[in-house]
């Protein structure tokens, strides 16, 4: 049930471990799985056909039973099967759910103007995408991994972009401040306006969007508004057939649902990591994928557990910021490297323990950070500084 990225990964993984049943694949949207992290990257600046988003190609699928442009209304767990929006039903034994989420959207005055773009799709990226010309004025909603993303490829073709987000920096969920300001300083490099600590009040048009309209009193000429205030699970039918739900599907590290022969992964879930000692809902594409894996090969008869170092990615001009684990909680930052030379370090510490790393341009720190994260390293400040010292080898 769904069919985005994990719900691929959930078919290939079944094929190769050599289930014997049928695999039906159901998505509300009219493509075969594809992978979305390109969307407000090379795709949205065209120059990423939309067949390289696809994760397997259209043969794949040719043993698969796959219903797209279906629509959900009820998983039936006590008669094991789902009602489509045309009142089909499609039986199971044993069933993933792998819905995803869905953007947040904005309740403001003139929200519902053309011209007013969320980025979730392929089609979405599509209606934007013809807006971005040369000289054209976009306004950004939010600053975070999706809005900076869309923002610096806009920059790159020549947009007049200006981003404005609530909070006092760029990033500030996920990044420290030191990472924050290096972006915030690219990003005016490439002429984008940032409008930081500024609340939205609404927008204004004559049917179409030709202006934002801030709580200071000021607005912002437009042509085109992407929103990127974040995504919401969807849980809702799982909620309704009497699954777990806390912040997402409420899964066990088997990917198992509170219900037999039932699964969750990616977006959508709320998982146990053992490594970090916590439940997360991730919106990561190596959770999605990983998880798919764990799902299927349960189903299949293993006995797979999931729980590794989170890690996520974002590109923004020729940055690539790559994260490994949770940063949250730190109490003390160590910066490796000089930004100066735009490849650089930022490692968050606990106690001692390092956590989490936030590494641009920076692949060999990123690499071997997962491992000392997951061993729980406490290591010495002045030895994380010193970047003759490889982190691989400081165990």
């Amino acid at each position: 049930m769904g069919a985005g990225h994990a719900a691929g990964q959930a078919v290939a993984t079944l094929r190769a471990k050599g289930y014997p049943g049928t695999v039906s694949l159901l998505g509300d949207e009219p493509y075969l799985p594809y992978q979305r992290p390109p969307l407000s990257k090379k795709f949205l600046a065209g120059e990423m056909p939309v067949e390289r988003l696809y994760v397997k190609p259209p043969g794949f699928y040719e043993d698969t039973e796959v219903r797209l442009s279906c629509r959900v209304e009820k998983i039936d767990i006590d008669a094991r099967q789902l009602v489509d929006s045309d009142a089909g039903k499609h039986r199971f034994d044993d069933l993933i759910i792998a819905t995803g989420a869905r953007v947040r959207k904005l309740d403001v005055p003139g929200a519902d103007l053309a011209g007013i773009h969320y980025l979730r799709s392929i089609a979405d990226v599509e209606l934007l995408r013809d807006g971005l010309q040369e000289g054209a004025r976009l306004v950004v909603i939010g600053a975070g991994y999706i809005g900076l993303e869309v923002a610096a490829v806009a920059a790159g073709l020549g947009v007049q972009v200006t981003v404005v987000e609530m909070a006092d920096r760029v990033m500030s969920r996920v990044t420290c401040p030191q990472v924050s300001g290096f972006y915030e300083q690219e990003h005016r490099a490439h002429g984008v306006q940032l409008r930081l600590a500024t609340s939205l009040r609404g927008f204004a048009g004559n049917d179409r969007v030709s202006e934002v309209q801030l709580e200071d009193g000021s607005s912002i000429a437009a042509d085109r508004v992407l929103v990127g205030i974040g995504v919401i699970p969807n849980t809702e039918l799982a909620a309704d057939a009497g699954l777990s739900v806390s912040n997402g599907i409420v899964v066990d590290e088997q990917c198992r649902t509170s219900s037999p022969g039932v699964y969750a992964i990616g977006d959508c879930t709320n998982h146990p990591n053992s490594i970090l000692g916590t439940r997360l809902r991730l919106e990561s594409v190596h959770n999605a994928l990983e998880q798919a894996k764990t799902a299927a090969s349960n189903i299949c008869g293993g006995d797979a557990s999931y729980s590794q170092v989170p890690w996520f990615w974002s590109d923004q001009y020729d940055l690539k910021l790559q994260i490994a684990g949770i940063s949250s909680g730190y109490d003390r930052i160590v910066l490796r490297g000089d930004p100066a030379t735009r490849s650089f370090s930022c490692l968050y510490l606990r106690d001692g323990e390092l956590i989490a790393i936030d590494a641009i341009n920076a692949p060999r720190d990123f690499m071997s950070s997962k491992a000392l994260i997951a061993n729980h390293e406490v290591l010495s400040p002045d030895m994380l500084a010193n970047t003759d010292v490889l982190l691989k080898d400081m165990t």
